[in-house]
């Protein structure tokens, strides 16, 4: 194909992120600026603070990009931006910088949904063969999805209540640690034994949703009959004994998915990919299902980041997608 040099904007939640994308496969740069140490004193994100950073940092993450790819405005394509699913305030800062950028410079836009990002992620360690089938596991979603081709997307399980990085960082804040909660839960399960019965919801179930808020309320009764009894709840244990419950439960929908659909790739995305116990737990599984490919991106495309934007927005421009300037944020918004 031509040469397709993709701007990228990601402003979902509490990274602002640009990035220029080459072809849909090389990355020239992917600036990220990250608010995790702003919005940890309150335990989670605040949506107010977060606009308000995105506006302060969405310039200077512009500048830097375009400086690390050292190319000239006028050699991109186009500009890619996320509209949604997230926080519609920290949205429409990046829907309206890259608006401006697009209009300044002549350049045509491109609006991304978010999930379709990070599903795109793994274009850049394998290129997508289809059918397929991608587990997307983040703080605001947890879904199965099946593909026949670029940006046909069939959800076929999602979950019913709670995203699994939503029961993750939950469950963090009841045994006091620190947020993010999944890489906190997720380092501590490295030192502990599944030593406490927790439930593995829904996965006897003939179909393929997910459902975790079961599983969360199991961690507070037991954390706060523990402390009724003057007891002492080991921290690691039970971060090994809720990680083993949540990969069970992931894998163990995947594994009935894949043996339904004749796929040739299994990708997995979104934040929850970056855990460490799910990552290897499908890698150990796959092995029996060698005529599959498991795809999974580094540990720097599994949170959000335009680069995955970026892809994705190639892909979407090389199907014919434009948007005009009438583009806007949506805080939910199908894929």
């Amino acid at each position: 194909m031509k040469k397709i040099i993709v701007l990228a904007v990601e402003s979902s939640c509490d990274e602002t992120s640009v990035a220029i994308i080459k072809n849909g496969k090389e990355v020239l740069s992917n600036i990220v600026s990250s608010q995790i140490d702003i919005h940890k004193r309150f335990g989670g994100v605040v949506p107010e603070v977060a606009s308000r950073h995105h506006v302060e940092n969405i310039t200077f993450v512009l500048d830097e990009a375009i400086k690390e790819a050292n190319i000239q405005i006028k050699e991109l394509t186009c500009i890619a931006v996320t509209k949604g699913p997230g926080l519609i305030g920290s949205l429409l800062i990046g829907i309206n910088a890259a608006k401006a950028f697009a209009y300044a410079n002549h350049l045509p836009i491109i609006g991304v949904h978010h999930i379709a990002g990070h599903i795109y992620a793994n274009h850049l360690v394998s290129d997508l063969e289809f059918p397929l089938l991608a587990l997307v596991v983040s703080g605001g979603h947890t879904e199965l999805l099946y593909m026949n081709d670029h940006f046909q997307f069939e959800t076929i399980g999602q979950t019913r209540d709670d995203a699994v990085g939503e029961a993750y960082d939950k469950v963090a804040r009841v045994c006091h640690l620190s947020y993010p909660g999944g890489p906190e839960i997720d380092k501590r399960a490295k030192n502990g034994k599944d030593v406490y019965q927790l439930p593995r919801v829904m996965l006897d179930q003939d179909n393929y949703d997910f459902s975790f808020s079961g599983l969360k309320s199991s961690v507070i009764n037991l954390v706060h009959n523990t402390k009724q009894r003057n007891e002492t709840i080991h921290i690691e244990n039970l971060a090994r004994s809720f990680q083993e419950s949540v990969v069970d439960i992931l894998v163990g929908k995947t594994l009935k998915a894949i043996k339904e659909y004749p796929i040739k790739q299994l990708l997995l995305a979104g934040g929850v990919a970056a855990n460490s116990g799910l990552r290897q737990r499908l890698k150990e599984e796959m092995e029996a299902y060698p005529g599959i490919k498991l795809i999974i991106p580094p540990l720097k495309f599994c949170t959000d980041n335009a680069a995955m934007i970026g892809v994705a927005g190639t892909f979407a421009y090389l199907k014919g997608q434009r948007d005009d300037l009438s583009l806007n944020g949506k805080a939910s918004i199908d894929i």
